[in-house]
C-alpha cells in the first residue's frame, strides 16, 4: 500500500523535533530549559478563561457557523479600517489559515516569494496545495527588494510577508511595506501577510501592517492569531483578513476541512478583544525588558541582529561549529551537554545560525545562557 506523494514528500514541522528528547531527558531527571518554543511564559488573562467556562456552562458546545461566530468576526472587523464580518474568516489557529489561503490561491506550479529565513510551515504549506516556493535573501534581515523584483515570474502568484518576522524578529518598515505594496499591484499578485506577532514591536515604534495601506487591500490576505498576544496557545484561534470572494472561497474550503473552529472557545477569544489593552502593553514591555536581557546575555557569545520585535533572537553561532557541523547538530551538542533546547536556523532556511525564543521567565534565561557560556 502506498501513501501520496505529497505526504511522503513533507517532513513534520522540525521545530518540533526535539520535544520528544526533551521530554526522554526531563524523564531521567535531568534539568532541560527550553528556548525553541515560540510561546509566552505568561497565564491566559482571566477574563478569557472565565468567558469561556461561561460559555461551557451555557452548554455552547454545538456547531457554530463556518467562518466564525458573527460576534467574533464583526468585533475583528471593527478595528480594522473598512473592513466587515464577511471579510474575516476564524480559522483553527493561524496556522490553519495560511494552509487554506495556499489551497484557496494555487494552482499546480505557481509561485510564492518567500524572503529568507522563514518559519517552517511556509514553504511546505505552499507545496501542499501544488506550489512552488521561491526562497530570496534578506540583507541584515530586512526585505531585498532586488532580490524580490528579480524572483517574479510568470508563475508567480503571491509574495509572503512575516512582519514581525519569524524566526529573526525583524519588523520591517512603513517605506519597505509600501514599495512591496506597489510592486504586487504593478505585476497583479496577491500579498500573504504573516501578522501572528503584530503587537509585539518595541522601542517606542508602532506596529505598521499591510493593511495600513488602502491601496493593495484588494490583492491582500493578513493571517493573525490570538496564540501570542493573549497567550492563548492551546486555544487554537486564528483568523484571515480577506478581500470578499477570497473569504467566501476558502469558507467554502473551511466547510470540509473542519467546519467551525470551536465554539466555546471562540468566546474566549471574544472575551480577549473586549479586554484593555493595559495588559498587553504591560505584557509587551516585559517582553521588550527580556529582548534586553537576552542581548546582554548573548553579547560575546553570538553574533545577533537587535530584533525590532517578535520575541526571538537568530543568533549567528557559526564561529563555534565544529568541522563538518550544521547548526543542526550544534543544536543537538548544546541541548546534551546542557539541556538547553533552540531551533537549528536551517529549519528556517539559513544554515550556521540558531533561534532562541526569549519569551522564557527572566531566571531560565540567565541559567541558559549561563551553561552555554560554560560549555562553550
Amino acid at each position: 500500500m502506498r501513501l501520496s506523494k505529497r505526504v511522503q514528500e513533507i517532513e513534520g514541522s522540525r521545530t518540533a523535533r526535539f520535544i520528544p528528547l526533551m521530554a526522554e531527558m526531563r524523564r531521567q531527571g535531568r534539568s532541560v530549559i527550553s528556548l525553541a518554543i515560540g510561546e509566552p511564559s505568561f497565564d491566559t488573562p482571566a477574563p478569557v478563561i472565565a468567558a469561556t467556562k461561561a460559555a461551557l456552562d451555557r452548554q455552547e458546545t454545538r456547531y457554530s457557523e463556518i467562518p466564525g461566530l458573527t460576534g467574533l468576526r464583526t468585533a475583528l472587523a471593527d478595528r480594522l479600517d473598512g473592513c466587515r464580518a464577511d471579510n474575516i474568516v476564524v480559522f483553527n489557529g493561524s496556522k490553519q489559515a495560511l494552509y487554506s489561503i495556499f489551497q484557496t490561491l494555487l494552482d499546480p506550479g505557481d509561485q510564492v516569494i518567500i524572503p529568507l529565513p522563514c518559519w517552517v510551515s511556509f514553504s511546505a504549506q505552499v507545496r501542499l496545495a501544488g506550489g512552488e516556493p521561491v526562497f530570496v535573501p534578506t540583507i541584515d534581515h530586512q526585505l531585498d527588494m532586488n532580490a524580490i523584483t528579480t524572483a517574479i515570474s510568470g508563475r508567480t502568484r503571491a509574495i509572503l510577508i512575516n512582519s514581525p518576522n519569524n524566526p529573526t524578529g525583524a519588523v520591517y518598515p512603513r517605506e519597505a511595506l509600501e514599495t512591496i505594496a506597489r510592486l504586487a499591484a504593478d505585476r497583479d499578485l496577491y500579498l500573504v501577510a504573516d501578522e501572528a506577532y503584530d503587537f509585539f514591536v518595541y522601542d517606542g515604534r508602532s506596529p505598521v501592517s499591510l493593511y495600513d495601506l488602502p491601496l493593495v487591500r484588494e490583492r491582500l490576505i493578513v493571517t493573525r492569531s490570538f496564540s501570542k498576544h493573549y497567550a492563548m496557545t492551546g486555544f487554537r484561534i486564528g483568523y484571515a483578513v480577506a478581500p470578499a470572494d477570497v473569504a467566501a472561497a476558502m469558507i467554502r474550503l473551511h466547510s470540509h476541512l473542519t467546519g467551525n473552529v470551536c465554539t466555546f472557545a471562540q468566546h474566549g477569544a471574544l472575551a480577549a478583544l473586549s479586554m484593555d489593552d493595559g495588559l498587553l502593553r504591560r505584557r509587551r514591555e516585559e517582553l521588550e525588558g527580556k529582548r534586553d536581557l537576552a542581548l546582554k546575555e548573548i553579547e560575546g557569545l553570538f553574533a545577533c541582529i537587535r530584533p525590532g520585535g517578535a520575541f526571538y533572537l537568530f543568533a549567528d553561532v557559526r564561529g563555534h561549529l565544529q568541522p563538518g557541523e550544521t547548526s543542526g547538530d550544534f543544536a543537538a551538542r548544546i541541548l546534551e551537554k546542557t539541556g538547553v533546547a533552540m531551533v537549528p536556523g536551517e529549519d528556517f532556511g539559513v544554515d550556521g545560525h540558531v533561534r532562541i525564543c526569549f519569551a522564557a521567565p527572566e531566571e531560565q534565561l540567565i541559567e541558559a545562557f549561563k551553561r552555554i557560556r560554560e560549555v562553550l
